[in-house]
């Protein structure tokens, strides 16, 4: 007898064979124990679920010689030829090449004959979702008023693309992805029909790789057994296949965080020396942050996980915090996002791995902010010694004593036994006062003094507006008017005159106001005739 691959020989003959589908197969079950059989039925889930199966399942409880009923025989000529695909009664269809309106005008011719043998015409359409706008609306009808011994069963992958008005009128049935522990019990005993010794964590990557598809994991798990021989182990698979390791992303992690940057560069190096696409790195780098952050919210169900909890050391998980977690998750994903656009991706999982040992050092707002209240709280419980400084102005004045400087100190107050220790230290400031100086107006000498300090340099045109200053006088009402022959040296003088005023008396004394003006100078009358020469000449009279 030829090979078959595990998925084709394990495909279930019965409603009771098939896994994870619970719902659909008692629904199913009770419809035809109940007589309550629809005329249409749509199939909807992940690939590899079993809609493909359980349309040939209800195909064959239909038609079966002792039915229907919902335990078909599987012995009768009519669920043989179900099961072997050639039953001249039950018409399987690829939706994906034969989805013009002609197709389904075949079918509506078809239709019209009843069936040769068996008690019901059954229509297959697998990938239904793949017919044509056109091809829909040539259905509708048909699926709506069939004979009654006509039944359409659809099946697709992607419901949100089968129009409403088929939906409408089809009894929908939506398939689940199968769980990681009913995936790894069919392995099991898929490698128990094969005189096969298969370990559980090797078990455990298969399903996990298989996500939620039973095909896949079957698929997956006759490539490992044609390299295993007679023993799977998920070292063999490690070797073989290329993968990345949790114990390999494990001491990434850990290396990073014990700051040891080359160590994890070496081996992230090591993995893709191995053939290992930096795409890969990210995604496992990626479950791995995943897991981590499951388990700092106290999730531990490896369904869920998607790991084993032994994968993760303790050490990791003590060192970081959740937000800890959730930060650099989050950079794994930013950065699976940019590598397409980056000159190496290469280069930048090494400098995430870079960045990886400054994650411990990471706070969050959130954190922050709590551990600001739990220190408030500390400190008003009387837990924490707090260290005042208090800083005391000595002022050295002539008018109020002789001596130059004078030192002020207050005594502290000594800490009552019941409050807590609190240290005072002083810090001595002095502050000086400028002596009195004898006023007088400033001069353009002064403007010029004062252009050339570095408070006017740090303000944008200042120094340039002072230089343009041309005259100094002052006003019968004591103003300092500062002229110049332009506008904006003006403006900006003007704009800027508190500070000027400020210099103008640390300088000269002078505290009275000051102003800005500007003149412009008269023009020269010119020789009409030497104009229109310098005109001609586009030159420049320089002079008479």
């Amino acid at each position: 007898m030829a090979y078959e691959v595990t998925a084709t020989r394990k495909r279930p003959q019965a409603f009771d064979k098939l896994v994870g589908q619970e719902f659909v197969v008692s629904t199913i079950e009770n419809a035809i124990q109940s007589g309550r059989i629809a005329h249409a039925y749509l199939f909807s889930g992940p690939r590899g679920v079993g809609k493909t199966s359980s349309a040939r399942l209800l195909a064959k409880a239909l038609n079966c010689e002792h039915g229907p009923t919902a335990h078909p025989c599987g012995e009768c000529v009519s669920c043989k030829e179900i099961s072997q695909g050639y039953s001249v009664d039950v018409i399987e269809i690829d939706g994906a090449s034969n989805t013009s309106v002609n197709d389904i005008r075949v079918i509506k011719d078809e239709v019209l004959f009843p069936p040769q043998s068996s008690r019901y015409k059954i229509y297959i359409i697998d990938e239904v979702h793949m017919l044509s706008t056109s091809a829909f609306n040539a259905l509708l009808k048909t699926i709506e008023e069939p004979p009654e011994y006509i039944i359409f069963i659809f099946a697709t992958t992607e419901l949100q693309k089968v129009p409403a008005t088929i939906r409408s009128r089809c009894q929908q049935f939506h398939f689940q992805l199968i769980p990681l522990e009913t995936i790894k019990g069919c392995l099991r005993e898929a490698a128990s029909e094969m005189n096969i010794k298969a370990d559980e964590d090797a078990l455990f990557w298969i399903a996990r790789e298989g996500n939620g598809s039973m095909r896949d994991a079957y698929t997956l798990f006759d490539q490992v057994a044609a390299f295993s021989q007679d023993h799977i182990t998920l070292e063999k698979i490690k070797n073989k296949l290329g993968f990345v390791s949790s114990d390999q992303v494990a001491s990434i992690v850990l290396s990073t965080l014990k700051n040891d940057v080359s160590s994890a560069i070496g081996i992230f190096n090591s993995i893709l020396s191995k053939g290992i696409s930096v795409e890969q790195c990210i995604r496992d780098l990626t479950q791995f942050f995943r897991a981590l952050l499951f388990i700092k919210q106290g999730i531990t169900n490896e369904e869920m996980l998607n790991m084993r909890m032994e994968e993760i050391p303790d050490e990791i998980i003590a060192l970081l915090t959740a937000s800890q977690v959730e930060a650099a998750l989050r950079s794994l994903l930013q950065l699976y996002r940019e590598i397409r656009y980056s000159i190496s991706p290469r280069f930048e999982v090494e400098l995430f791995i870079s960045r990886l040992s400054k994650l411990p050092y990471l706070s969050s707002p959130e954190d922050l902010v709590k551990k600001l209240e739990e220190l408030k709280k500390d400190v008003t419980a009387g837990k924490v010694t707090v260290v005042k400084e208090r800083a005391l102005a000595v002022v050295s004045s002539s008018t109020i004593s002789e001596q130059p400087k004078v030192e002020e100190k207050k005594k502290v107050e000594e800490p009552t036994p019941s409050s807590p220790v609190v240290e005072q230290k002083e810090e001595v400031v002095e502050v000086q006062e400028n002596s009195n100086k004898e006023k007088r107006v400033p001069t353009i000498e002064d403007i010029k003094t004062i252009s050339q300090m570095s408070d006017v340099e740090s303000v944008f045109g200042l120094q340039n507006a002072l230089n343009n200053i041309n005259d100094c006088l002052l006003a019968e009402d004591g103003t300092l008017e500062l002229r110049t022959d332009s506008q904006l040296p003006a403006r900006t003088i003007r704009n800027n005159v508190k500070l000027i005023k400020e210099l103008l008396f640390n300088l000269t004394g002078f505290d009275g106001a000051i102003n800005s003006y500007y003149f412009e100078k008269p023009k020269e009358r010119v020789n009409p005739t030497l104009e229109k020469i310098a005109s001609c000449f586009r030159g420049t009279i320089i002079s008479e």
